[in-house]
């Protein structure tokens, strides 16, 4: 069997720079698996990297049955779940709804997974990696929603760490704001771009490489004795003033 790491989210910007990380890393000579819903983007991504791919949003019914299909062959290795949101809003316009939606987007998905493979996992000696966000750590306003789901993925991390070990790894990344195309209204104007990146120690906005490179290592066999981490990659922004 296909030895793969699985990449959902594979076109936004973590993903397709760690996909490209995987590509040219001839050392470690890992493959990939791409999980995106734009069968353009992904398609395109599949011929710059050469990886195979799905087509699937995690928003959707029939999501686990459609990688499953693919998934059915390859023994996965990894899972780099890089799949986010942004919804800003202060508190009195909030609706249940919000937070069931961003569950269902940030937080469900990821665990159906890693119920559905989990044997594979176990089988692999695999590693996952999630994402939250410095927002958790940090109080900002009108992240009302977003913090409180990523908060609930971070105690996901740690609880399945302890659960799953000694043999599936599962650590969080948790980055600053980046640029990206989920992050694009917010930095389209330069002003407040510039603004926002002075708020980090290190004077610059984050970019998808930056926890693209940490992803890559914490999937390899060079981090196998970590595991239940939450790791900053924000810039300096949530410890150093």
């Amino acid at each position: 069997m296909n030895k793969k790491i699985i990449i959902i989210g594979a076109t936004g910007a973590v993903g397709s720079s760690l996909a490209k990380l995987i590509k040219d890393d001839d050392r470690q000579n890992y493959q990939a698996h791409l999980v995106a819903k734009n069968e353009i983007e992904v398609s395109k991504l599949s011929n710059e990297t050469g990886f195979s791919y799905t087509v699937a949003d995690v928003l959707d019914n029939n999501f686990l049955e459609k990688i499953e299909k693919d998934l059915r062959e390859i023994d996965i290795i990894g899972i780099a779940y890089c799949v986010g949101s942004i919804n800003l809003k202060p508190i009195n316009l909030i609706t249940k709804k919000d937070y069931l939606n961003s569950f269902d987007l940030n937080f469900f998905p990821i665990v159906d997974i890693i119920k559905k493979f989990q044997e594979n996992l176990k089988k692999n000696k695999a590693s996952i990696v999630l994402f939250s966000t410095v927002a958790v750590k940090q109080g900002f306003p009108n992240h009302s929603i977003i913090s409180p789901v990523k908060a609930s993925l971070e105690g996901l991390t740690i609880s399945l760490a302890s659960e799953l070990a000694p043999n599936i790894r599962i650590n969080c990344i948790a980055p600053s704001l980046s640029n990206s195309k989920m992050a694009s209204k917010m930095l389209k104007n330069p002003k407040i771009s510039e603004a926002i990146a002075k708020q980090h120690p290190l004077k610059r906005l984050g970019e998808g490489s930056d926890s693209a490179a940490l992803t890559k290592f914490l999937l390899s066999a060079e981090s196998s004795w970590i595991t239940g981490q939450i790791i900053g990659v924000d810039g300096g922004r949530s410890n150093v003033g």
